[in-house]
């Protein structure tokens, strides 16, 4: 019960939060002029030529509260405006490249949490020895390293030297036509996904060797930093009375690492583990440009370089609202790791 109240309240509270997000984009809106703002309400090429009219019929020189009620009534119709880089509509845009981002985001992700959190638990329960020596140096160099250097120097290896192994780009040619074909169906725009479901080893296999050089990329920086995290974290609750006094019952000592201290070393990782996620969700512009791997972070680095207002406005704008809802996630995560959480909530 007082999960559930916990709950209802952190829904009550998105409300306010998303309403602060899209006026702080709105704010910024506001240092571009009428004529780049009206592409916010372009639904196609041709209307490039009616800037003009489209200032007059949607207000772009009325006061900015009527702007921001207009933007608003756009925004619940699924009007994001258009993109000239990609030359669709932004929410088409979003829809086209977002299955490859949640693609990296699907493999990434769990061996950088469950990597970070199994290797900074071992490091903690074995410190200052051998392990915990090897993973602490594997960490400052995996953590210092530039990720555009390190997915350049991957490419030069599995696909300069070994000629091919491993290649940029989510498909090779002949996939990348087999699955706009109508041999296949397209289910879910993520490639394995599709590939498992039409039953085709062949895309299955050419789509898991092209996400191999981007995934060891954004999994190389993010564990080192995880696996330190949870490192420190480890520390801290195995110093504290309540694993001492497990320790003197007679408990052994797998027992008082995973199930006594690593649960309260979890909270801090949990917070870092859930925008790690929303970040990769959002685009690792770097990752997807050095290997052509055409995401949101590839669409909006396009975007960026050619000023496509609409296109960029709208990125801000998903990216802002997945962060709210990252947060949200996080706080009922918390509250059901940690009950002291909502009950301290419930009190206040």
């Amino acid at each position: 019960m007082e999960l559930r109240a916990y709950i209802v309240r952190r829904l009550l509270l998105l409300i306010p939060v998303l309403f602060g997000v899209t006026l702080l984009i709105f704010a910024v809106l506001q240092f571009f002029s009428p004529v780049e703002r009206a592409t916010l309400y372009v639904r196609s090429p041709q209307q490039y030529s009616q800037l003009p009219e489209i200032i007059e019929r949607y207000g772009l020189n009325d006061p900015v509260w009527v702007q921001y009620g207009t933007w608003m009534n756009q925004i619940f119709h699924g009007n994001f405006g258009w993109s000239r880089v990609v030359s669709l509509p932004v929410g088409k845009a979003i829809l086209k490249f977002l299955p490859a981002t949640l693609e990296l985001a699907i493999f990434a992700t769990p061996m950088i949490i469950l990597g970070g959190i199994f290797l900074g638990s071992k490091a903690a329960a074995h410190k200052d020895r051998a392990f915990d020596h090897a993973t602490r140096v594997g960490a400052i160099i995996g953590w210092s390293l530039p990720t555009f250097w390190l997915g350049l120097v991957l490419l030069m290896i599995f696909y300069g030297f070994f000629s091919g192994l491993l290649p940029p780009e989510r498909l090779s040619t002949e996939m990348n036509l087999l699955v706009h074909s109508d041999q296949f169906t397209r289910y879910t725009n993520i490639n394995v996904i599709d590939a498992i479901l039409n039953g085709n080893g062949r895309v299955l296999l050419d789509s898991l060797r092209h996400l191999v050089l981007p995934v060891i990329t954004l999994t190389i920086v993010s564990l080192a930093f995880i696996m330190r995290l949870m490192r420190s974290s480890m520390l801290e609750a195995l110093s504290k009375g309540y694993i001492l006094t497990a320790r003197a019952k007679g408990l052994d000592e797998n027992t008082v690492v995973n199930k006594h201290a690593r649960r309260n070393a979890l909270i801090p990782v949990l917070t870092v583990s859930g925008y790690i996620f929303a970040g990769l969700v959002n685009g690792v512009v770097i990752t997807e440009t050095i290997f052509n791997f055409k995401g949101l972070g590839w669409w909006a680095a396009q975007s960026a370089v050619n000023l496509d207002v609409a296109a960029i406005l709208a990125f801000a704008l998903f990216n802002g609202i997945l962060f709210v809802l990252t947060n949200l996630v996080v706080d009922l995560l918390y509250a059901r790791i940690d009950p002291r959480i909502r009950l301290g909530a419930q009190t206040t």
